[in-house]
């Protein structure tokens, strides 16, 4: 895996080689969290239909209709590298990690700054249940980089979050402890868009031990 960059006190690594991809979405994985009420297992590598969560993920975005996909990483970043199929990803270690899903979404969109992406759209390692279905209908809600959407469920919005480029300095401005983009997002509910996925997905997460069964 080849250093790129250090961006704002994370690492970045370039794992594409020389593919590139005009498509206008850019995924950003969140996927840096100790798993602390797991008994400090990151959810990165845990296991999901056959391959570990990180790269079920990855998966999803890219037969969603993505183009270049991030991903940050937080704990044990290293492992996650070693054991994880992450080929044609810009991998981002968050060395923050700790203070919340905050600064993994400002980390991420740091990444993406300049790479040429319209907009990202943002999920979480720890939703497996949401697949290439819900990431395609954002994708398709993409129009252009004022772009504003989010999946919802029941009529409440949920991940994935497509966030237009034009948005991603305030978005990363309000994005604190574990809040990442939902003060920005409060704060302009009328602008969102939002795209019913209920029938494509299903946005729980996998947080405590009793969550493990979901897993298989």
């Amino acid at each position: 895996m080849r250093y790129a960059r250090t961006v704002d006190g994370t690492h970045a690594y370039d794992n594409r080689g020389a593919a590139t991809s005009s498509a206008p979405v850019a995924g950003l994985l969140l996927a840096a969290g100790g798993g602390r009420r797991l008994g400090g297992r990151p959810k990165a590598l845990l296991e999901y239909r056959g391959r570990l969560l990180v790269e079920h993920a990855v998966g999803a975005l890219r037969a969603g209709g993505c183009g270049a996909v991030h991903v940050v990483l937080g704990a044990v970043a290293g492992a996650v590298r070693e054991r994880a199929d992450l080929s044609g990803c810009v991998v981002v270690e968050n060395r923050d990690w700790e203070r919340g899903m905050g600064s993994s979404l400002r980390a991420g969109l740091a990444s993406l700054a300049g790479s040429g992406a319209g907009a990202a759209l943002v999920t979480l390692v720890d939703q497996p249940g949401i697949g290439a279905g819900a990431v395609a209908r954002l994708v398709g809600a993409y129009r252009g980089p004022g772009s504003l959407a989010a999946a919802s469920y029941g009529g409440r919005r949920g991940h994935p979050v497509l966030l237009g480029a034009d948005r991603w300095a305030d978005v990363a401005d309000g994005a604190a402890g574990d809040r990442g983009a939902r003060t920005y997002l409060r704060a302009h509910a009328a602008e969102v868009a939002l795209v019913p996925c209920d029938d494509v997905a299903e946005p729980y997460d996998v947080d405590t031990e009793a969550d493990l069964g979901r897993l298989g």
